[in-house]
């Protein structure tokens, strides 16, 4: 059986505990073993080593060095990585190691809550097969992003909040390998309400199965 571990904690705003209820769900029902942590001391374990999926919920906070190190060399080593939103691309903002890993890194969200597109990039990807171009409502996230990153849908800024980006195309899905591991992000899901939404929530599931090691 697969194995993840979930670790949330950090900034309220983002609602770690009822995602990663959501997330346990999810796992449980596409048949992994699920065990949950509220601390980071969480990465520093040696057994992470064995899992088949991590998924960090833990928007800004600090990671420290022995964790950092454990987590990203189980990585490297094989084991998967993923999640959405600040709970992973905002998290531990001093740990360009942690960064590295991601692909990507929270800056900026112009205009706060707005209405934008997502759109898709790689139609033929499983992850994103039969999803269309969709309307979102959230916080639209500027990234600084790995050009290494296999990008699976994209939003475009307006200028409307500031008018420099106007035109920037962002990823807003991508995944990637970290060593042998893979890795999945999403940066949508301000609120544990936009999983409310079939598409976000559609892609997001898919992409966490996609990084999850395979098992033997």
């Amino acid at each position: 059986m697969r194995s993840a571990l979930i670790v949330y904690g950090g900034w309220e705003g983002h609602d770690p505990e009822e995602c990663a209820s959501i997330y346990r769900r999810w796992l449980h029902e596409d048949g992994f073993s699920v065990r949950t942590a509220t601390e980071t001391s969480a990465f520093a374990d040696p057994a992470i080593h064995d899992l088949s999926l991590i998924i960090p919920i833990y928007t800004m906070s600090k990671i420290a060095k022995e964790e950092v190190e454990n987590l990203t060399k189980a990585v490297e080593n094989g084991v998967g990585l993923a999640g959405h939103h600040g709970g992973m691309s905002d998290a531990f903002r001093d740990s360009v190691e942690y960064q590295f890993m991601v692909g990507g890194q929270w800056v900026a969200h112009p205009g706060n809550i707005i209405d934008y597109t997502v759109d898709v990039a790689k139609p033929d990807d499983p992850i994103m097969a039969g999803i269309k171009s969709f309307p979102y409502t959230s916080e639209q996230y500027y990234m600084h992003v790995d050009p290494s990153n296999e990008v699976l849908a994209t939003t475009t800024f307006s200028g409307e909040h500031a008018p420099w980006i106007e035109g920037v195309v962002m990823p807003v899905a991508w995944k990637r390998r970290h060593g042998k591991g893979r890795v999945f992000h999403m940066t949508l899901g301000h609120s544990v309400k936009e999983f409310e939404n079939p598409n976000m929530a559609t892609i997001l599931r898919r992409g966490i199965n996609w990084a999850a090691r395979e098992e033997g």
